[in-house]
């Protein structure tokens, strides 16, 4: 399953020659492979190969030193900051908090300690593959949807900064309840999501959904966006053109430009290495370079001051007040927006994007056992990751994230570029979140990035979201009529739809407020209409299984087998299915490990004979 990260990152796949440190580029390069040899595999008979993980520097079972897991745990967090950070931005406006950057930063805090909490969980519990678990962009249509209702639209009064007092009681009130009432739909359908995992549901629904209902359900999720995007963009669009000239030159012009960095080291002492910087940061490097534009443009007074004029919203002192108010330190909590509240417009629509949220994540469990050199992961392996992710999303909706959790592609990417599939980097990620999360700074400093320049890092996301949807039909066939008309009808129904509802809402009213409400937030959620109905056509209207695309689609789950390697990868650390529940009745529970016995040194997440050292390439063989 081709990623985000393969696009936004370039989509190939060049080992780092060098790094901070002689050691790291010891143990990381040791031999260096070329981009052309494909991490994903070689194609042989028509058939994707798993890649040796010889090819990897440290394997999954592997531990590298601890500072090199710091190092790249870091890199990981990096990787996934502009989708952490772009969520509770696109929800600030809805939520009647974009004239609060204040409290902006605190959503912006508390995804990222919760995405380390569900990443320890997914790595220690659930699926145990080294990804980075963290927000979706699944959850924003619904979300959206459901703000947009009449009982939910903002004030007046809270669209005009100069009327906003962000520390009255009446304004807290007013954003607030909208989060709670998020908070709510997400703790309810993360119930689903559980006992869909837990109990094995999620094999059965896999039966029917294939690359034509995912196809239009991903695509659907970024194009709806555009309306929000643009706005953003269009506060001054010179600046949001330079931040998306700068991401796609870092990522698709300087790909493979190697920076000379100075490192020290105990063999060679001073020396140049290599390092892969505008391959690994490009959307980092972009905003950051747009950002400095901005401030250097508001010291010389180049933006107007004006806050009615066009561009004034690009300065970088509008949002000045927020890191000197931020606290250093704060730590997120349960409930620390208040009760959650529940309504059935909100939980259906939230439903649905789990649903869709499911689907793409099983397609990340086997992209990432592929690139590490991984067995398929079994069913019961799958069953657990989605039950741990609906935990997760439990979470979330717990602490007030405003959005869900789900394993993150960007993550996959970078596994790729690295050559390190440790587990043990993961759990450093996630420790790295759990930090940034109490850090109150940092949030604060995210939540000061010029609205132009997230309009920009927007519109490259959105698109290449849109791409990775359209990608999954590259297993349909592609020149039957059937296929190009399911794909193409789901998808403009997917658009023209939720426009018209918005547009006429009185049209669908039944008399019953909340049926009302369900209608509406599910009809006007472009990711529901287009993914039920490629899913309805494609089941309904006859074709062979070849030709929809089933055949190829479910070919690498027929694949997974429980073998001793697999678990090994798979199963329960710290010997909990071989040592305390061994009981008959737990091999019946569909995500707990089948059979056979391995020792616990393999159970476990640290294995005993990675404190052997440093190894070689050959010795990291699985």
């Amino acid at each position: 399953m081709e990623t985000v990260a393969d696009f936004i990152l370039g989509g190939s796949k060049v080992t780092v020659d060098g790094v901070c440190s002689h050691e790291i580029k010891r143990h990381l390069c040791d031999g260096v492979i070329s981009s052309h040899e494909g991490d994903q595999g070689s194609k042989k008979d028509g058939q994707l190969k798993s890649p040796s993980s010889s090819h990897m520097a440290y394997g999954i079972l592997d531990i590298p030193p601890w500072y090199l897991c710091i190092f790249l745990g870091i890199q990981h967090f990096l990787t996934a900051l502009g989708g952490l950070v772009a969520i509770p931005l696109i929800l600030a406006k809805d939520l009647c908090l974009q004239h609060d950057p204040l409290t902006q930063s605190y959503l912006i805090s508390t995804i990222f300690f919760v995405s380390g909490i569900c990443t320890l969980l997914q790595v220690f519990l659930g699926i145990r593959l080294p990804i980075l678990q963290g927000g979706t962009f699944a959850f924003l249509g619904p979300s959206l949807a459901m703000l947009s209702l009449p009982t939910w639209k903002c004030p007046v009064w809270t669209l005009n900064a100069s009327q906003v007092n962000t520390s009255s009681p009446e304004f807290t009130e007013e954003w607030q309840k909208r989060i709670r009432e998020l908070q709510g739909a997400v703790l309810v359908a993360s119930c689903v999501q559980m006992l869909v995992g837990f109990s094995g549901l999620i094999g059965f629904l896999m039966r029917f959904i294939g690359p034509l209902t995912i196809a239009p359900t991903i695509s659907l999720m970024a194009l709806p966006l555009f309306d929000s995007a643009g706005d953003n963009a269009g506060i001054h669009w010179g600046i949001a053109a330079t931040t998306i000239f700068l991401i796609v030159l870092f990522s698709q012009y300087l790909k493979n430009i190697a920076v000379p960095v100075p490192v020290y080291g105990q063999e060679k002492k001073s020396h140049t290495s290599k390092f892969y910087l505008f391959q690994i940061f490009p959307v980092l490097l972009g905003l950051c370079i747009s950002w400095l534009l901005c401030f250097v443009l508001t010291v010389t007074d180049a933006l107007p001051s004006a806050p009615t004029a066009y561009g004034y919203l690009a300065r970088t002192d509008t949002k000045g007040s927020v890191l000197s108010q931020a606290p250093w330190f704060r730590f997120p909590y349960p409930g620390q927006w208040g009760l959650p509240t529940v309504s059935l417009a909100g939980v259906f629509g939230i439903i649905a994007a789990v649903i869709s949220s499911m689907v793409e994540s099983i397609g990340d469990y086997h992209a990432c056992a592929r690139l590490v050199g991984a067995p398929p992961p079994p069913k019961h392996a799958i069953n657990r990751g989605i039950g741990i992710e609906g935990l997760g999303c439990l979470l979330a909706g717990a602490w007030g994230t405003g959005n869900g959790t789900t394993s993150y592609s960007e993550n996959v990417g970078a596994l790729g570029i690295t050559r390190v599939g440790s587990r043990m980097v993961i759990v450093a990620a996630g420790c790295v979140l759990l930090l940034m999360g109490i850090f109150g700074k940092i949030g604060a400093a995210f939540a000061t990035i010029p609205t132009p320049v997230i309009g920009g890092m927007f519109l490259v996301m959105f698109g290449v979201i849109t791409a990775v949807g359209i990608s999954n039909l590259q297993y349909v066939d592609l020149n039957s009529s059937r296929n190009l008309f399911i794909f193409g009808f789901s998808i403009f129904c997917g658009l023209a739809i939720p426009n018209w509802v918005n547009k006429n809402p009185e049209r669908l009213r039944t008399g019953i407020l909340q049926l009302d409400q369900v209608i509406q937030v599910l009809l006007t959620t472009g990711m529901f209409v287009g993914g039920f109905l490629g899913f309805l056509l494609d089941n309904t209207i006859p074709g062979s299984l070849e030709e929809r695309g089933l055949l190829a689609w479910n070919q690498v789950q027929e694949e997974s087998e429980e073998t001793t390697k697999a678990l090994e990868v798979y199963g329960l650390p710290w010997g909990i299915s071989t040592r305390f529940c061994t009981s008959s009745c737990a091999q019946y529970l569909p995500f707990w490990p089948r059979e056979g016995k391995v020792g616990v040194r393999h159970l476990s997440l640290c294995p005993a004979d990675s404190e052997e050292g440093p190894r070689s390439a050959a010795d990291t063989r699985m």
